[in-house]
């Protein structure tokens, strides 16, 4: 089976001192790529794009993803050129997490739209297409939809690699556009454990109405939790809020990676540590990943659905 990747979410609160510190801990301990939160109706955060590319500048192979980008206040036009840009300055590393949009008063107070449940899927649906057609070598390009519209414009900047799209997906539409549209799928951390395993089916089938093949789409696993020294059994969470935190020693950790990668098909496992130190993302790296890592090697892959 293909190494499974993981990564490391770092926050953007403007009282984060350490985020330069901790993407070079996740850089040097074997992360391969670093997620952070957009929410720009948080007084408190910073833009991610402009700290991921203050990560780039430090760090030399490390990814950098959105973990998501808030269409709603990114319209999908700017969104393209935001993210090939940043694709271009730091090498081809970045991946583009991207959400539907939440605290809908919260972004229509920054002047955004408020979108229904069935308004956030078309928008979702449309910028895919729109952000693909300006990262293409097109000559010019075309486009009219219900959210947005490209009239005979000229693509680019090209990015430096074909940027990935993974969607923080939880309904069946969205999960169906994901399975048709998109390159990978982010796991909401609000949606319960019980529920991933039927959102990979759902993810499968709009694969395969769309002539794909399920393994190309990368599943995302976010897991909140601390590395810790305990002795006592610790288990895989299966039921209950996805936010539920692992506490777990090294060994620990690497039997639930292990699990979820074999049991539910994930292939990337994004850590949200209860303590962002260097320290603990260095420990993570250095201990759990080469011990899932070589776990894994001895495990059977996961099968899809039929």
């Amino acid at each position: 089976m293909a190494a499974v990747r993981f990564g490391v979410f770092l926050s953007p609160s403007r009282d984060n001192d350490l985020i330069v510190p901790n993407a070079q801990a996740a850089e040097a301990s074997g992360f391969d790529f670093i997620s952070i939160q957009d929410h720009p109706y948080q007084p408190g955060f910073l833009d991610p794009f402009v700290l991921m590319a203050l990560v780039a500048g430090v760090t030399s192979r490390l990814g950098l993803v959105t973990d998501v980008a808030n269409l709603p206040l990114r319209p999908a036009p700017m969104l393209a050129k935001t993210a090939a840009t940043l694709d271009f300055v730091s090498g081809g590393r970045f991946t583009l997490g991207l959400g539907g949009g939440r605290a809908w008063p919260q972004i229509a107070g920054l002047g955004g739209p408020t979108w229904t449940p069935g308004q956030a899927v078309t928008a979702i649906e449309e910028a895919l297409d729109v952000m693909h057609l300006l990262w293409s070598p097109s000559a010019r390009a075309s486009y009219t939809g219900s959210t947005y519209a490209l009239a005979d414009v000229a693509p680019g900047p090209a990015p430096a690699h074909p940027i990935g799209t993974w969607l923080g997906a939880a309904g069946p539409r969205m999960l169906d556009v994901l399975g048709r549209k998109a390159d990978g799928w982010i796991a909401p951390l609000a949606t319960p454990f019980e529920t991933k395993p039927g959102a990979q089916d759902q993810i499968d089938a709009g694969a395969r109405r769309a002539g794909r093949d399920p393994k190309e789409i990368e599943r995302v696993l976010q897991l909140v939790g601390t590395v810790t020294d305990a002795v006592t059994p610790v288990s895989r969470p299966r039921t209950g809020p996805g936010s539920r935190p692992v506490r777990a020693n090294p060994d620990q950790w690497a039997q639930i990676i292990t699990e979820f990668v074999t049991e539910q098909r994930f292939t990337v496992i994004n850590l949200i540590p209860e303590q962002e130190t260097p320290e603990q993302i260095e420990v993570f790296g250095s201990a759990v990943i080469p011990a899932a890592l070589a776990l894994l090697t001895t495990q059977p892959p996961a099968r899809s659905a039929l």
